[in-house]
């Protein structure tokens, strides 16, 4: 959930009440300033869980409060898969990976640690893929095999369900 709030003292607990009220169950809020905006406002990221038959409740309630709701939807990047790439990373362009799977506007790179032994010696990275779903997570999968062929880098992914 995105809502837009007032920059004023109480504007944010005015905005996460009524959810706690609602009986919604908090995960996460991530509020912020874009600093060159001049608007006196401030954007709020909500991750939330809530019984769906209270939404439209939630909304009048968050509506009359003066809280503006941007966007409602379900959870993002709740979908992570870790791998291990090994090979010339750096020299394959690793960034020109990252862009890749960054680029399908499904999934994202949301994590990579990198470990570098030595200069001509092969690379080896975990990398991290956030999405929405798990379908979506197997697209980028799919891309990453792409790649990895391409750029001659071995992924080491996990074993299902164990």
């Amino acid at each position: 959930m995105k809502l837009e709030i007032m920059d004023s003292p109480g504007q944010l607990v005015n905005a996460l009440k009524p959810i706690s009220d609602a009986g919604g169950n908090i995960k996460s809020v991530i509020h912020e300033r874009d600093p060159l905006s001049e608007s006196k406002t401030l954007d709020v990221e909500i991750t939330l869980e809530l019984p769906k038959d209270r939404l439209e409740s939630l909304k009048e309630t968050l509506k009359k409060s003066g809280v503006s709701i941007v966007r409602i939807g379900e959870e993002r990047f709740l979908i992570r898969k870790s791998v291990i790439l090994i090979g010339h990373l750096m020299h394959t362009d690793l960034s020109d990976t990252v862009d890749r799977i960054d680029a399908t506007g499904f999934a994202e790179v949301g994590e990579l640690q990198m470990i570098m032994p030595a200069i001509d010696e092969p690379t080896s990275a975990k990398m991290t893929l956030k999405s929405d779903s798990l379908e979506d997570i197997n697209r980028a999968m799919e891309i990453l095999r792409v790649i990895a062929v391409q750029k001659e880098i071995l992924i080491v992914e996990p074993l299902e369900g164990i």
